[in-house]
């Protein structure tokens, strides 16, 4: 079994007829029949289910398509990226972010750029977990910062950090001065929340139910700058990450701890640990780790 193989493979199931696919690749007919014949061989099983009419594959045929068209892609990837580093040099490094990374990631650009000074660097806001893996699966960037854990077989996810939660009060309002709150302290207020699909979402609510606490949610929303202004404006609370809110928000809102176990988040570093990655992503990893160790 090899790659022109393969791809004649993946040619037949695409075009779905042996005419249109041996057009395809410039080759006969016959010459792709024997082919696909001969792979069927080698690897000991029926991939065309040649019983009937239209071609169809079969169940050990179609996991052979979906993991030849990634093997494809990766081989394809990785002659791409060593022409391009001969052609080109140094490789761009694009890295997915969430709004509360901020507080960390220009430090250690700083460090990486002092080291390969001709890299350019992409970065790219990454929020929710659909957003993330759509970046990751589709090559946009090399590596995501995440509060969401990836369950992808492809995916490495590792831990870095935990932040509190905390809540974002209007100026004047009446829990102003308290020093913590309680999540019941909340019950009936104006409450400002991350959409569906958002991790922050998931992990504020749940500590709310664990409190026995239906939150009033009034707004939506999917930045966490947009929370802060509609409480600044006294639309209601919201609550967001410690770190964002202390190192990339200036406000004159009241930043309260929660006394609660249960409201917090994990940030992640993910990346697809199969992709070929150049030395540059990979010494852009273990400067995060570093920092965080």
């Amino acid at each position: 079994m090899d790659l022109r193989q393969l791809k004649y493979f993946i040619t037949l199931v695409d075009e779905q007829t042996y005419t249109r696919a041996a057009s395809t690749l410039h080759i006969s007919q016959p010459s792709l029949s024997a082919a696909i014949k001969k792979l069927e061989q080698e690897v000991g099983l029926i991939l065309i289910d040649r019983s009937k009419r239209q071609l169809q594959i079969s169940k050990e045929g179609q996991i052979l398509y979906l993991e030849s068209r990634k093997l494809l892609h990766h081989y394809e990837h990785v002659s791409f990226e060593m022409d391009r580093l001969k052609q080109q040099g140094p490789l761009e490094l694009s890295i997915g972010l969430i709004e509360s990374s901020m507080f960390f990631i220009p430090d250690i650009l700083s460090h990486f750029k002092r080291e390969y000074h001709d890299v350019r660097i992409s970065l790219l806001e990454t929020l929710s977990l659909t957003d993330v893996m759509k970046a990751l699966n589709s090559f946009d960037i090399h590596l995501a910062i995440t509060n969401q854990y990836i369950y992808q077989e492809d995916i490495e996810t590792i831990p870095i950090y935990e932040e509190n939660l905390v809540a974002l009060i209007p100026p004047g309002h009446r829990l102003n001065r308290k020093d913590t709150v309680q999540i019941h302290d909340l019950e009936g207020e104006n409450f400002i929340v991350c959409k569906e699909g958002f991790q922050t979402r998931q992990d504020i609510l749940n500590a709310f139910s664990k409190s026995g606490v239906k939150p009033n949610i009034q707004f939506e929303i999917e930045w966490f700058e947009t929370g802060c202004s509609l409480v600044e404006d006294g639309l209601g609370i919201t609550v967001i990450p410690e770190n964002y809110v202390r190192y990339s928000k200036q406000t004159d809102c009241a930043i309260k701890k929660i006394d609660s176990d249960s409201i917090s988040r994990i940030v992640y570093l993910a990346y697809d640990k199969n992709r070929y990655q150049p030395p540059i992503v990979m010494r852009f990893i273990e400067l995060i780790k570093q920092f965080f160790a």
